[in-house]
């Protein structure tokens, strides 16, 4: 992934022109609750619609639960089922309208869409687990490469960014999208990802301070609150 390495991307840089020093903006990535029993453990991507299972429900009440006391301002939002269902209790408890981005749906993982984790190795020759230096590498049959990536996930978050000086935003999307955003905001390639676990249900609070040396700081990490 043709990440930064030692300074930000011009357009990150150019996003937070408008943030004023000694006023972080806080973005809450939030992975959405489990899903139906019957796509555990399989790739779904982008290409499986799926919903929530009813312990996935309690994440979404558990996440709304937990961000009661808190400042959110803005609610960004995959436009995927799962997602939807997760981002509902929260949004219905502050009236706020989510701003649905398209390129926020998780990755595609073309050829190895349906099958499961250790389905990939039988039928692929490779480990699942290394999925994310496979897509940075030689990349998954028909599904998306690092690179593609970035090109529909820097955007978003520039948006994000220009559009939220000094405010708190919740994002709503999935596992491999809040990978995908970290490794832009640590200019990281993305396999380094791999060292964060980001489980269901999950908030991840990354501060942005542009008058700071590393202007995006991790608060929190894979906080799961209790259901």
């Amino acid at each position: 992934m043709q990440t930064c390495r030692g300074g930000f991307h011009g357009p990150l840089k150019a996003a937070l022109k408008s943030h004023l020093p000694n006023h972080p903006t806080q973005l809450y990535l939030i992975r959405h609750g489990e899903v139906e029993e019957r796509y555990h453990k399989i790739f779904g991507g982008s290409r499986i619609d799926m919903g929530l299972s009813p312990l996935g429900m309690k994440h979404a009440k558990a996440i709304a639960d937990w961000l009661a006391d808190a400042k959110i301002d803005a609610i960004y939002a995959s436009p995927m089922l799962r997602v939807q269902q997760t981002l509902a209790p929260l949004a219905g408890q502050r009236d706020l309208k989510p701003t649905i981005i398209p390129s926020l749906r998780e990755v595609d993982f073309g050829d190895w869409t349906g099958y499961r984790w250790d389905g990939v190795q039988e039928h692929f020759g490779v480990s699942a687990f290394d999925w994310l230096e496979i897509i940075e590498d030689k990349g998954i049959p028909n599904g998306e490469s690092a690179a593609e990536l970035e090109h529909r996930v820097q955007p978003a978050l520039l948006k994000i960014l220009h559009d939220n000086p000094h405010r708190s935003v919740a994002v709503f999307c999935h596992g491999g999208i809040i990978r995908v955003i970290l490794a832009l905001m640590l200019g990281q390639p993305l396999r380094h990802m791999a060292h964060f676990n980001i489980e269901y249900g999950s908030i991840t609070v990354v501060e942005v301070q542009p008058e700071k040396k590393h202007a995006f700081e991790i608060e929190l990490m894979n906080f799961c609150p209790p259901v």
